[in-house]
């Protein structure tokens, strides 16, 4: 098998292109770096700017499948600039891909994408599978909505489409965990606001692993990348804090002072969403992290 990825030096593309590479499966990667470019036997690099819909078709040359995983990071403030770069980064991509497949002959017989279950609404009660409603007209789901839709046109080329709903991504290399932490180690930990709000949170090595599961079993559709067992923001705080052996005496951020450190992005610590991973399990997709506990001695200790 030979897989285009997009995002793959990113966080996740790094794990995928690892677990790829073990599997003796091929990798040819996008970059917007020429510097970056690789050209070992099975992980090759090649050029794009979606910005000036620049692409080298060279990329497809015998590729099966491509996994979509390029976009901006949401973990930076959300200037109005920045927002704008937040969307156009998916949809920009996504594009240049489909309309490049449009215009190069191919075999490509599948496309998995990244998503968010930010699409979800804010909820405390609700469990959401795959079919629940999306969102409300936050900016988080607005996003993820346009994207979707963004990923559907490969449907259109007579291309089978798999989105897979990210939740809260653990690792020790990037992404949430790591700023988590930093208070907690200090002794300075807090939930925030109610600590009540519901983290449906995955460990890298299982994200990485479901999304070559997807792959390697040509499943289609939408499936959330969530762990079986989420927990609330609280559980979240203090296991972490057991964890790493630190106090957590501290009474829980409220919402307005983050809003004043961290603008319009504070919301990502604040939003509720428990989803279900059912799907995925009926699926035949094993977790080796099932719950939080050993899912953080494993990336703290």
């Amino acid at each position: 098998m030979s897989v285009l990825i997009t995002g793959a030096t990113g966080l996740i593309g790094k794990e995928i292109v690892e677990l790829c590479l073990k599997k003796d499966i091929q990798v040819n990667y996008l970059t917007t770096r020429k510097s970056k470019i690789s050209k070992k036997t099975n992980y090759q690099g090649y050029y794009w700017n979606p910005k000036t819909n620049e692409i080298d078709f060279n990329c497809f040359n015998d590729v099966d499948a491509i996994i979509h995983l390029a976009g901006a990071s949401v973990a930076k403030r959300w200037t109005p600039c920045y927002k704008k770069e937040i969307l156009s980064s998916r949809l920009q991509t996504t594009k240049l891909l489909v309309d490049s497949l449009k215009k190069h002959e191919n075999k490509v017989k599948q496309v998995v994408s990244a998503s968010a279950i930010g699409i979800y609404p804010d909820s405390l009660s609700n469990y959401y599978e795959e079919d629940h409603s999306t969102g409300d007209d936050t900016f988080l789901s607005q996003v993820v909505k346009k994207w979707e839709n963004a990923v559907d046109a490969f449907s259109e080329l007579g291309i089978p489409v798999s989105k897979i709903r990210i939740g809260l991504l653990l690792s020790n290399k990037g992404g949430a965990l790591p700023k988590l932490i930093k208070p907690i180690k200090f002794g300075l930990g807090a939930a925030f606001g109610s600590g009540n709000s519901w983290q449906s949170w995955i460990h890298i090595n299982d994200l990485s692993k479901l999304f070559v599961f997807v792959l390697e079993n040509s499943l289609e559709g939408v499936y959330n990348a969530v762990a079986p067992n989420p927990v609330s923001n609280q559980e979240l705080t203090k296991l972490c804090a057991k964890v790493l052996d630190k106090p957590l005496f501290l009474p829980n951020v409220p919402k307005f002072f983050m809003k004043l450190v961290l603008g319009d992005m504070h919301i990502l610590l604040f939003l509720s969403q428990r989803v279900s991973s059912k799907k995925i399990e009926e699926a035949g997709f094993e977790f080796k992290y099932h719950h939080l506990k050993p899912a953080l001695k494993n990336l703290l200790n």
